[in-house]
């Protein structure tokens, strides 16, 4: 058992809070059963598990046993050592390093998203989250807070193990989409007065100034939400998810 918070798997799992880590080891942290969870069921890999005792018997019940996982290593630690790792407030005491996927830039086989400089974690992780349960094949992220750290992953609940995410310089991202863009703007069509018509880009711009002038001049439609009561504007989460459910087909 772990009990010393310098510990070098310790000290690596607090490092991978820092982006260039995470790239540099090809590594993030999935954190809570049902995460970790969803990082064994997604064939990422999974490098090692850290736990509680409690935190390993609450994945084990959840149909998880760490020690079947094959090439992984598990370390059972101390509460306190957990809570030096952990980035929620009531952790349940597991989490697992997993190996970050390689996704090809490449275009999408349906409707995809386009996050265009959206710099909060959690909207990035909510966002992926919404699209993963809308249907949306995959996300390009341009500028973007990164959808593998410790806030994204937690408000993504699984969704970054669901669907291909790719992070790039603009341009290049740009340069191998295939569908129509449909940029989010305030002075765009009602999109639920919008006739549904075929895969799309559909853009998300950042939190305070919006999409890009080099993404809105390659838009071949704007849309926006229509709003009441003095209101706005919405956050970019909000907004995006009532998007993506509006233009999306359901068959």
């Amino acid at each position: 058992m772990i009990t010393s918070r310098s510990n070098p798997l310790i000290k690596l799992i607090r490092s991978l809070e820092r982006k260039s880590v995470r790239d540099e080891e090809n590594l993030f942290v999935a954190e809570g059963v049902k995460s970790v969870a969803e990082a064994v069921s997604s064939g990422f890999g999974v490098k090692a598990f850290v736990g509680t005792e409690k935190g390993f018997s609450l994945l084990a019940a959840h149909g998880v046993v760490a020690a079947e996982t094959v090439g992984a290593d598990v370390q059972t630690v101390t509460d306190d050592v957990f809570k030096s790792i952990s980035g929620e407030v009531s952790p349940q005491g597991v989490l697992a390093l997993v190996k970050k996927p390689v996704n090809a830039v490449v275009p999408s086989v349906g409707s995809c998203l386009f996050l265009d400089g959206v710099q909060n974690p959690a909207n990035v992780g909510a966002i992926i989250r919404t699209a993963a349960a809308a249907g949306y094949v995959g996300a390009y992220l341009a500028d973007c807070a990164d959808a593998f750290g410790g806030k994204a992953v937690r408000a993504s609940m699984g969704g970054v193990f669901r669907i291909p995410l790719v992070s790039g310089d603009r341009d290049t991202l740009i340069s191998v989409i295939d569908k129509p863009f449909i940029v989010a703007d305030m002075n765009g069509e009602n999109v639920f007065a919008r006739k549904k018509r075929g895969d799309f880009c559909l853009v998300i711009g950042n939190e305070g100034n919006g999409v890009s002038e080099r993404l809105k001049s390659l838009a071949g439609e704007t849309v926006s939400i229509p709003m009441e009561n003095g209101t706005e504007s919405l956050n970019a989460a909000v907004s995006a998810g009532i998007l993506m459910y509006a233009l999306k087909e359901f068959y």
